[in-house]
């Protein structure tokens, strides 16, 4: 296995891991362990795929709602925010991806139709 794709691995591991830190926070009780196992193994997933440009919005949107919430409500909240903050960046992330992919697309040469030979 290449070692950008155990990097992406263990990038989408840290993310997805956080974010089931921070949900199973939310939820409390016994799901904790759940939330996390789930986010670990989505990070595996997502990784393994390539999605490093979704892991980092993601990773982008948990600092920005973690320091917002601080901002906001104080130092108590700071989870609340960097959860809600990495939905909102999972979201967006994936919204510019298929924009930035409809826009290679476009950018992108035409291809040509081979010519077809009709047999009488």
């Amino acid at each position: 296995m290449p070692i950008w794709k155990v990097l992406d691995i263990a990038l989408g591991m840290v993310v997805m891991g956080t974010v089931g830190t921070l949900i199973g926070v939310t939820m409390g009780g016994g799901l904790f362990p759940v939330a996390v196992g789930v986010g670990l193994v989505l990070g595996c997933v997502i990784g393994y795929l390539g999605g490093r440009r979704f892991l980092v919005s993601i990773m982008i949107g948990t600092v920005l709602g973690g320091a917002l919430a601080w901002l906001v409500a104080g130092i108590d909240r700071i989870w609340v925010g960097a959860g809600a903050g990495a939905a909102m960046g999972g979201f967006l992330g994936v919204q510019i991806s298929m924009l930035l992919d409809m826009r290679a697309a476009r950018k992108a040469p035409p291809e040509e139709a081979e010519p077809t030979v009709s047999q009488p």
